[in-house]
């Protein structure tokens, strides 16, 4: 777990890129779900979620070490992509990364612009990971985990800032990937000393996490969700259900059709555009609105990077 300390010296780090995030208590949305609820916004970030705080770090941590390499590999649907890609440009240090077949065409869009060399290969995560980190071992390059303490220090930022900035809350609903945004949002609250309840978010169709907690070690599930791309993993990092699962209060499923209501419910309450993964914590407040009466609730529109066309026919199915 990181001290204050760390997560202080993380948050000077990200904000030679841009400042700290707003987090709004949204009256539409607050009516909607019957009780206080404020939003976070790592949709603002200058790559449209909150990764890009983990690739800084990261890069800080090797250049601290002279560590750097030539290039990096790593593997993504997307945001944890454009985070490494950003932070590699910055840093002059090459950077690919491989993306599963039938990706976000937009999200491999900004990768690109990041001057990321992109790699199509395997029909899920899962396949990409694994062949990434066999490349990386047969060109010599740095491959770059999706859970890691240094990505933790830089995500955990973005959770002390929004736990500095509304004290008051009593539960935040977290999504889940590969861990990295849910254990920091532990850590944020360990480091601040603080008591809220924190709430891992999972799709129903992509549930390793849940599976893994229940069973007490890592368990393999199916991935079919079609909307929520960033949180569709097929197996638990152990090290992410070692730090969480001692201190999260439980997990939430929710399906794609919740998460599709919750994308129309943002957009119209604070027009802004969430993806899939962003707006899972909303979504999985309002599965369990009944039981938040009176409460302050923190959710995470964690990323609004989905396709024209995605948004359009969910926006449409209202």
């Amino acid at each position: 777990m990181l001290t204050l300390q760390d997560i202080e010296t993380a948050a000077r780090v990200v904000y030679r890129e841009f400042q700290a995030t707003p987090q709004y208590r949204w009256d539409l949305s607050s009516q909607r779900l019957g009780t206080a609820c404020w939003i976070k916004h790592e949709n603002h970030t200058p790559v449209g979620a909150f990764k890009i705080r983990g690739g800084l770090t990261y890069f800080e941590a090797l250049k601290a070490s002279g560590a750097l390499p030539a290039e990096v590999i790593s593997a993504t649907r997307g945001n944890h992509g454009q985070s490494i890609g950003w932070a590699a440009r910055a840093n002059g240090v090459a950077c690919t990364i491989v993306v599963p077949h039938g990706n976000s065409l937009e999200k491999n869009a900004a990768m690109r612009a990041l001057g990321v060399t992109l790699i199509e290969h395997g029909q899920d995560f899962q396949e990409s990971r694994e062949f990434a980190i066999r490349l990386a071992a047969e060109r010599g390059a740095h491959m770059v985990p999706s859970f890691h303490a240094d990505l933790l220090r830089g995500v955990a930022t973005y959770w002390w800032e929004f736990m500095l900035a509304v004290p008051q809350l009593d539960v935040v609903y977290v999504p889940i990937g590969q861990g990295s945004g849910l254990c920091a949002a532990i850590t944020a609250k360990l480091a601040l000393g603080r008591s809220l309840r924190i709430v891992g978010v999972v799709s129903a169709h992509a549930t390793t996490y849940a599976d893994s907690l229940a069973a007490g070690r890592v368990v393999e599930s199916p991935v079919t969700t079609q909307l929520a791309d960033g949180m569709a993993c097929r197996v638990a990092d152990q090290g992410a259900l070692d730090m969480l699962a001692p201190h999260v209060d439980h997990i939430v499923k929710i399906t794609d059709d919740e998460v599709a209501q919750a994308m129309r419910d943002l957009y119209a309450d604070t027009h802004n555009v969430a993806e899939g993964a962003g707006a899972a914590s909303f979504a999985a407040a309002m599965q369990q609105r009944a039981s938040l009466k009176g409460q302050v609730v923190g959710t995470t529109l964690c990323g609004g990077n989905v396709d024209t066309a995605t948004v359009a026919k969910v926006l449409l199915q209202a």
